[in-house]
């Protein structure tokens, strides 16, 4: 199984656009992805899939799962949205932190040992879901904590999606040590499966800060707000924006999409993946496609 967090310290970035429409590249070839969003935020994955509408106290969620108080199976917890697998956020992931805590505290009075950064690999493995699924994404928040802690000890591997800013040059310098910090701290490997630059103008400045960056580099987007704040508005994906709501086809949007769709073949043969049916590159449905 291929499993990655999209990751990125800089916020405002395209972290979890560049998630969904992963996401749903790895769904067009034939793969079966299921998303983990895991940013308490309002402005998260679940809303732009539009499966953010339940976020009541009484209703079984992850985190519940993830402190060992369920109300149900796991499988019940999933909806699917363009053929992807989503756990929806909850409000309870905004205190995820204290409750991880308190269970924690709990388990060690009674002599127990709870991991507060492993309860969400423990409760995938219970799931089967390395079983079920071709692809895991997880979508932790920027900031560190048990969110993020737990996205990568699931996942072990990054996706990052990268500003070709100064700042953007600082928070990839700063991943490193961030990286190596949480292989010391979470005592496992973390690798990078590439950088995504996002939001690209081809200037000397952001042609210099690419060069420096040491990790796979598959594709540069280039600057496509109205595309993504499309997305937001339309709740979907960015090949269903294209797709359904376009009058006109943009050939840089096309080429956008096909980005996405060449950097999922790159992220699967890091694992030796093979997607069963993957389309030419950007291709939309042949008949939803304006002459």
């Amino acid at each position: 199984m291929l499993a990655y967090s999209t990751y990125s310290e800089a916020g405002g970035v395209g972290k979890t656009t560049t998630a969904a429409n992963l996401a749903v590249a790895h769904a067009r070839a034939g793969l079966k992805p299921l998303v983990i969003p895991l940013d308490p935020q309002d402005g998260d994955l679940s809303r732009l899939f539009g499966v953010d509408d339940d976020r009541t106290e009484s209703v079984d969620n992850l985190v519940r799962h993830m402190i060992r108080r369920p109300k149900g199976e796991f499988d019940d917890l999933v909806r699917t949205v363009e053929g992807v697998d989503i756990v929806p956020e909850h409000n309870m992931l905004s205190d995820l932190t204290e409750y991880l805590q308190r269970e924690k505290d709990q388990a060690e009075a009674m002599g127990e040992a709870f991991g507060m950064h492993a309860q969400l690999l423990r409760v995938l493995r219970e799931a089967g879901v390395p079983e079920t699924y071709d692809v895991l994404i997880c979508d932790p928040p920027a900031t560190e904590g048990p969110h993020l802690y737990n996205a990568i000890h699931a996942t072990r591997s990054l996706a990052i999606p990268v500003e070709p800013s100064a700042k953007g040059r600082a928070a990839v310098e700063g991943l490193e040590s961030l990286v190596a910090g949480l292989e010391d701290q979470l005592d496992v490997e973390v690798g990078v499966l590439a950088a995504i630059p996002i939001g690209f103008k081809n200037t000397r400045d952001q042609r210099t800060i690419l060069d420096e960056i040491e990790y796979p580099v598959p594709e540069v987007i280039g600057e496509r707000a109205s595309l993504m704040e499309g997305c937001w508005m339309q709740q979907c994906s960015a090949f269903r924006y294209v797709r359904d709501h376009r009058e006109r086809r943009r050939e840089y949007e096309l080429e956008t999409l096909a980005q996405f769709d060449r950097i999922a073949r790159h992220l699967e043969s890091s694992v030796d993946l093979e997607a069963p049916n993957p389309p030419e590159p950007g291709e939309l449905e042949p008949e939803v496609v304006s002459a």
